[in-house]
């Protein structure tokens, strides 16, 4: 007979995504997840498998979480550019509000195990093309609206949305002056034309 697992995987799995997102993958240690987790190694292994293999169970489900809450951000502007405006000062005013900045999970596993492990480079790297086809939406229905130009670079402004929303996410990390970032953001919004 087999055994009910008697935690619930989603509430474990929250939690396991909160250590990582917090102390990074090698800094985790197991005995943190387990502790958060609210479980014992062996129903860690049974329902996750290894550590490895328990945080990219996370970063899965943290990329569609983020890409599902960058999609709704998006659609809060009456144009084109307001949509990006609120995505992207919305980004640095919810890291002042929050305290010390955990920043995103995704990037932060593109510093850390990316460079080393293809596995990672690999999950990183689809997030951000990911993110890059929801911008592109974005910026064609500014196209068909005529909101913006008929010979916009679609492709290209969206990979440098992509690479202004990570430069900004890292940047807040370390706390700039308030002008720094608002500045930052007035410029990358006047690639929207």
């Amino acid at each position: 007979m087999v055994r009910q697992r008697e935690f619930d995987e989603g509430k474990a799995l929250d939690a396991a995504m909160r250590v990582f997102w917090e102390k990074g993958f090698e800094a985790s240690s197991l005995n943190d997840l387990t502790f958060e987790m609210g479980i014992q190694r062996p129903s860690l292994y049974a329902a996750f498998g290894d550590k490895k293999q328990l945080f990219e169970t996370a970063l899965r489900k943290y990329t569609q979480l983020h890409a599902s809450d960058i999609r709704s951000k998006l659609q809060k502007g009456k144009t084109v550019k307001e949509s990006f405006r609120f995505l992207l000062v919305g980004i640095v005013e919810e890291e002042y509000a929050i305290g010390p900045s955990k920043g995103c999970f995704c990037i932060n596993t593109m510093v850390e195990l990316a460079p080393h492990d293809e596995k990672f480079e690999i999950l990183t790297r689809e997030h951000q093309m990911y993110l890059a086809t929801i911008f592109q939406e974005k910026i064609e229905q500014g196209v068909h609206s005529g909101e913006l130009a008929g010979d916009t670079n679609i492709k290209a402004l969206a990979q440098g949305l992509v690479i202004t929303l990570i430069g900004l996410t890292v940047m807040m990390k370390a706390r700039p002056e308030r002008s720094f970032a608002d500045n930052a953001i007035q410029m990358a919004l006047t690639m929207i034309k």
